[in-house]
């Protein structure tokens, strides 16, 4: 590819009035509409009274917010985007980055609840339109992860160091999948800096599991998380709700002697990084095993915390030849165990590889941050919390319109979704009381965007 001028004969000019740099902000907003966001808004979202007329039209400022979230804003000041060319003849009611930050900053905590049972309300109308978890009357996983957000400003409420040395704003966020089905976020929740990964997890797994059922999952729920969360809390949380659980163990002085009874031929070799099938043998040759025994976990707290169940236990050739002297062979096999406390019902090599599966989750962080989480953009922390569950719900409607769209576009990352779907430039001509998107010729991926296009009630010109 070369340029077809030279630089003197190439001009800009931005003075057409009929351009849309985000043509498939149609569909979506349509969406979030047949599912009933606005009302949703407007029923739960209650900030009268704060002064300034700050909490004035709630559900037209969260329209505002979710559209520039899809169309990848990560700051207020972004927000901008949705104040261009044609969008005001395409859209009613956009509001100026500047009031939507006024309205954030008008939340308090009682305010960010009812955002989250508006966005709870909004998620499971748009899995029942969309069905966003198809096979959860068999099975789905509810995978629980945290992160530390690095912000900075010293006026940045609740940005403290935590286990990461970093500072930061610390949110926990609850995916729900199925294996037929890409991650949606069920729950989520802001803390400060300084909270440990696993404070308050408990009732936010019982949300997420509330919110899956009434999504319409009828199927066995498996909760999958990292030793951070392995707690008597965590798991009365599951074993109250009905809800099965698959939780990493630190390698803690009684899990060492647990492992240790594992009679040597109990171990079975694993599929993992280099393995290789012995067609034989019938088995793999592998660097990994894994085996299980029966653990008794939390006998230091209350008798009725005390869990019996299997402890999964994964044992991973340690091939750094770091702590080998030179000049040295290896006299015997050195091992790194990694240990999983289930309930399962999986046999033990499934129930192994089905939580190692728990690192799903790290790419919800990842399509998170490569979006409106680039940023939590407010000095105020409840109005960062108010953001974290907007950017959570544009995610589910992003997934959504991915589902709508193709079978590619149902299990691609959102990033792509926004790529080829949303920001897709259009040309708006109004005429007899209709508007007509004229989209870009050739457009690679336009039978998607044709089926998500019709699939929300939305007309195609022959």
């Amino acid at each position: 590819m070369k340029s077809s001028h030279s630089p003197t004969a190439t001009f800009a000019v931005f003075d057409d009035a009929n351009l849309l740099a985000h043509g498939g902000l149609a569909p979506a907003v349509r969406l979030a509409e047949r599912c009933g966001l606005p009302g949703l808004v407007r029923e739960k979202v209650r900030l009268a009274g704060t002064g300034n007329g700050a909490g004035a039209a709630p559900d037209a400022k969260v329209m505002s917010l979710v559209a520039g979230m899809l169309a990848g804003a990560d700051s207020i000041d972004d927000l901008g985007v949705l104040r261009h060319g044609a969008m005001a003849k395409a859209y009613r009611g956009v509001r100026a980055p500047s009031t939507l930050g006024s309205f954030l900053r008008a939340f308090t905590w009682g305010h960010a609840r009812q955002l989250q049972s508006a966005a709870r309300a909004f998620t499971r109308n748009l899995a029942g339109h969309c069905n966003l978890l198809p096979g959860g009357d068999q099975i789905v996983y509810l995978d629980i992860d945290s992160k530390v957000k690095q912000v900075y400003g010293a006026a940045k409420q609740g940005a403290e160091h935590g286990y990461t040395k970093v500072r930061g704003l610390h949110f926990q966020i609850v995916t729900a999948s199925t294996p037929l089905a890409a991650p949606l976020i069920v729950a989520s929740r802001l803390r400060r800096g300084s909270a440990g990964s696993a404070k308050g997890a408990a009732s936010l797994i019982a949300e997420a599991i509330k919110a899956v059922r009434a999504m319409g999952a009828t199927g066995m729920i498996l909760l999958r998380a990292d030793s951070a969360f392995f707690s008597h809390k965590v798991v009365a949380a599951c074993r109250r709700a009905q809800a099965q659980f698959s939780l990493a163990v630190a390698q803690r002085k009684k899990v060492r002697q647990a492992i240790a009874t594992i009679p040597e031929d109990a171990w079975t070799p694993i599929k993992y990084p280099k393995a290789i099938w012995d067609p034989d043998e019938q088995r793999w040759i592998s660097d990994a095993e894994v085996a299980e025994v029966e653990y008794t976990a939390f006998t230091g707290k209350a008798k009725r915390y005390r869990t019996t169940a299997r402890l999964l236990v994964r044992r991973v050739r340690r091939l750094n030849d770091a702590h080998v002297p030179d000049g040295q062979g290896e006299l015997f096999k050195v091992w790194r165990f990694h240990a999983v406390f289930t309930d399962s019902p999986f046999e033990l090599v499934q129930a192994e590889r089905c939580h190692r599966a728990h690192a799903i989750v790290e790419q919800v962080f990842a399509d998170l941050e490569d979006s409106a989480l680039g940023h939590l953009p407010s000095g105020k922390f409840t109005a960062n919390a108010a953001w974290l569950t907007l950017a959570a719900l544009a995610h589910n409607l992003t997934r959504a319109l991915g589902t709508l769209a193709s079978l590619f576009h149902a299990r691609a990352r959102t990033g792509t979704i926004r790529r080829q779907l949303i920001a897709v430039p259009a040309r708006l001509a109004a005429g007899g009381r209709t508007l007509t998107f004229h989209l870009p010729e050739r457009w690679p991926w336009q039978d998607a965007f044709e089926a998500l296009w019709t699939a929300v009630g939305l007309r195609l010109r022959t």
